[in-house]
């Protein structure tokens, strides 16, 4: 991912059991235990770990019960692995391959997180937005709405029904062949250069708040009456609007730039083709 992303930026379930009414778990530090399976301690870490990793699958429920509920599940787990073990399970070869996997998994995730916090710094991703803010130009906007119809005779009465007072919306509505304008008295909102089909757009930008225009505009979709309502100059979002996304964008080039400085240094040998 490029810097011009950015740019483009600025310009432009859970399954578990029935909650518990026992109150959420709380603990001063990581290694508070708060619950034992058979022996087996389930820690403070534990839960916040758990947290952590199911993420989106907990934002539908309440905030304050989100850690009983991974608590409980976390009890459900330690009881059907301790049977699984008891069960022999415990020395089936899929255990030890999917041990391996998930601990390779954890020490990426490790050093990935480490490249991040000494890379992706708030002040590095400031510093990246306000560079790439300062090139983006302002444009003008136009917000505009639209009556479409298929037949030209028909677009030139209505303009001329409009040029006697008429009324733009409820022509719209009545008239219009755009499903997604029509509903909305045939309102298209703000739009800048490069959104619409070109006729559409250069007679658009040529008109004024309140004017209609002359003519028919025909593009491929039929022909168009149009009427600007209003003109603005649009501005670069705010820092707190697309800081976040910026972030992430700095965390994906990072991951990559890392990955290809790791690729030019190792050894990499493919026994079967790669897959199509």
């Amino acid at each position: 991912m490029k810097h011009h992303a950015i740019a483009a930026l600025l310009a432009a379930s859970l399954a578990v059991p029935a909650l518990a009414q026992s109150p959420a778990p709380t603990a001063d530090d990581g290694n508070s235990v708060l619950a034992t399976v058979n022996g087996l301690e389930v820690t403070a870490a534990d839960v916040a770990f758990g947290l952590e990793t199911l993420g989106q699958a907990l934002e539908r429920f309440p905030e304050a019960q989100r850690p009983q509920m991974v608590l409980d599940l976390m009890i459900d787990m330690h009881l059907l692995a301790d049977a699984a073990q008891k069960a022999g399970i415990g020395d089936n070869p899929i255990v030890e391959q999917r041990t391996d996997y998930y601990r390779t998994q954890t020490l990426r995730d490790l050093y990935m997180e480490d490249i991040i916090s000494r890379d992706v710094t708030e002040d590095a991703v400031r510093e990246r937005y306000e560079t790439e803010a300062a090139q983006v130009e302002p444009r003008k906007e136009v917000s505009a709405r639209h009556i479409l119809v298929a037949d030209e005779d028909l677009a030139k009465d209505l303009i001329a029904q409009l040029n006697d007072g008429g009324d733009f919306a409820a022509l719209a509505e009545e008239h219009s062949m755009d499903p997604g304008s029509k509903a909305r008295g045939g309102s298209l909102g703000f739009f800048g250069q490069g959104q619409m089909v070109k006729p559409f757009e250069d007679a658009a930008f040529a008109l004024e708040p309140g004017q209609v225009t002359p003519e028919p505009v025909q593009s491929q979709f039929g022909f168009h009456v149009i009427q600007v309502d209003d003109t603005r100059v649009s501005e670069v979002p705010g820092f707190d609007q697309v800081g976040g996304r910026i972030r992430d964008i700095m965390i994906r080039e990072a991951f990559m730039a890392e990955l290809e400085r790791l690729k030019e240094d190792a050894e990499i040998e493919r026994m079967v083709p790669t897959p199509q």
